[in-house]
């Protein structure tokens, strides 16, 4: 069995070819994205921040360690960048198991440009 498409319109076949030529497709902006921070503080301990990397961020021990030195010596670090939902859900998580933990650890989150 073949099937054949069928055109169905009001206008002559001049007037729909002109529409096709004229019409534009509308562009898609992509979601802004955001970037997720840790701040370096003089309380919390190095071992602590490479678990929460580990933990949230998916990272191996070893990039945690990276990222965890970066923060130290920078005072703040890139830890990811997200969507604005992901984003905000993973600064939740983080200070939420900091307070837990007592430690003043903080993470934030910024629009990336």
């Amino acid at each position: 069995m073949t099937f054949e498409p069928i055109m169905m319109t009001d206008k002559s076949d001049d007037e729909g070819d002109l529409d096709l030529l004229t019409k534009t497709k509308p562009k898609t902006q992509r979601p802004p994205r955001y970037k997720v921070l840790l701040l370096n503080d003089d309380y919390t301990p190095m071992e602590f921040v490479v678990m929460v990397l580990e933990r949230f961020f998916g990272m191996t021990h070893a990039q945690a360690f990276e990222i965890m030195l970066a923060v130290h010596k920078k005072g703040l670090a890139v830890v990811g960048v997200f969507s604005h939902e992901i984003a905000e859900t993973k600064v939740a998580q983080v200070m939420d198991f900091a307070r837990r933990h007592q430690h003043p650890l903080q993470c934030t989150m910024e629009k990336e440009e």
